[in-house]
Formats: C-alpha cells, structure tokens, sequence
C-alpha cells in the first residue's frame, strides 16, 4: 500500500484507458476502486437521461441511490442500493446520458458529496473527470490520461465488439469528439488535468506500458511522502 491513507486520480477523456489503469492500479496498491463514471450512469438510467425535470426531483432522484463500496472475488465493486453496478451501465445510451446531465450543477454537486462519502472511509484509486481538480484535489497521487479521438474510437469499437455489440467506427468516433467538446467547454467542473498532475499520453502505449508509467510515479511519491514523515493526504478540502 502507498501509505495510511491516500487517494489516487486517474482523470481523462472517454477512452484514454483511466477503468482499466486504475483497476490495476487498486489491486496493486491493495485499495478499493472507485468508478466514478459508473455512479454518474447508474444516475443517468434512473433520470433516463433527463435533467429537464427540475432541482427538486433530481435531488430526490439522486436521495433514493446509495452507493458504496462491496468486494467480489478479490476486487472491489461499485453498488447502488446494495446491487452491484454492472454491465447495464455500459452501454452507449447510458455514456451519452451521463455525459448530459454531468454538465448539470446540481448533479456535479450531489455526486461530489457521495464521492467524498466514499472517499472518507478508506484509502481509493478513483477515475473519472474531475477526481484530481474537483473531487479529491488533496488526491497524494493524480493522473491525467489522454489519447487521440481515432485511437480511443477503435478501443471503444473492440470493446463494444466483444460484448457482441455493432458499431461504425466513425460513428464512435463522432460521438467521442461530441463528448470530449461538452466535457471540456461546460462551465462546471470542466475536463482538464489539475496543475499538480501527471499528464500521459495514452495513444501510442499499451495498457503495460502505461502501468509502469503509473507506478513508477506512485513509488516515488511513496519515497518521498515516507522520508518526510508526510501523510497520505488529507480530508478533501469542503
């Protein structure tokens, strides 16, 4: 483990590779896994993407969805209620319902506080957009991956392509440009790396690669963090 306590951000567009890295990251450290883009999905199928229903209803939406923490198999689970966050929240609908009401104040603002929730109870490896600027920005270790609209595209289409899902390329590849556009340009909590981030360039690496990239950074800072007596991180800041 990096150290007592401590929280590690993987931020970055669809496709850079953050689930992936970050699932390795947490069995490597030995600390939970926070996904944070499926907790804005599984929202997402319960508004099924509508945002236009007022504050009110979205808060109450959002009241009836309790996530936590669970363990299976050895590596740690998203659940709502309960229910294990699974393969329903993986399809391309729910992406682009999640990235519309994502640029909702009200949702950033509720999800933050249930990210935090989590956060405040152990050590984490959490990716997502903003983990290392807006969720956890004390984050011991923060990361920014990224790779280009074509090459996320085509890992998106092999994915989708092993789910037995069809999907045109340059369909893929429109959609991620649309995304990648609202993320970045919303007023509230836009995509960007935060100043003290590792900014890796995913497109021309292997998901190896990139992992020994990561860790590499990781043990420095545990070296560090452990030569001056300095703690993981602490509380994120309110």
């Amino acid at each position: 483990m990096l150290c007592s306590f401590c929280i590690v951000t993987l931020d970055g567009p669809a496709g850079a590779g953050k689930s992936t890295l970050a699932r390795k990251l947490a069995v490597a450290l030995a600390i939970p896994y926070l996904d944070s883009g499926a907790m804005f999905r599984r929202f997402a199928l319960a508004l099924r993407g509508d945002v236009d229903i007022g504050e009110q209803v979205l808060r109450e939406v959002f009241a009836g969805l309790h996530f936590t923490l669970g363990d299976a198999n050895g590596e740690s689970r998203l659940l709502c209620n309960g229910v294990p966050v699974g393969n329903e929240v993986r399809t391309e609908e729910a992406g682009l319902w999640a990235s519309r009401i994502a640029c909702h104040p009200v949702v950033r603002e509720v999800m933050k506080e249930a990210q935090r929730a989590v956060g405040a109870r152990s050590s984490l490896v959490a990716d997502g957009r903003d983990m290392g600027t807006e969720v956890f920005p004390d984050a011991c270790c923060k990361f920014f991956l990224d790779a280009s609209p074509e090459v996320r595209a085509l890992r998106r289409l092999k994915e989708l392509e092993m789910r037995g899902e069809t999907h045109r390329l340059v369909d893929l590849a429109a959609a991620i440009r649309e995304r990648d556009a609202r993320d970045r340009e919303r007023t509230f909590a836009p995509l960007r790396p935060a100043d003290d981030a590792v900014i890796v360039d995913t497109s021309e690496l292997d998901v190896g690669d990139v992992f020994a990239v990561l860790m590499a950074h990781v043990e420095r800072k545990r070296v560090t963090n452990y030569a001056s007596g300095a703690p993981g991180n602490e509380s994120p800041r309110k």
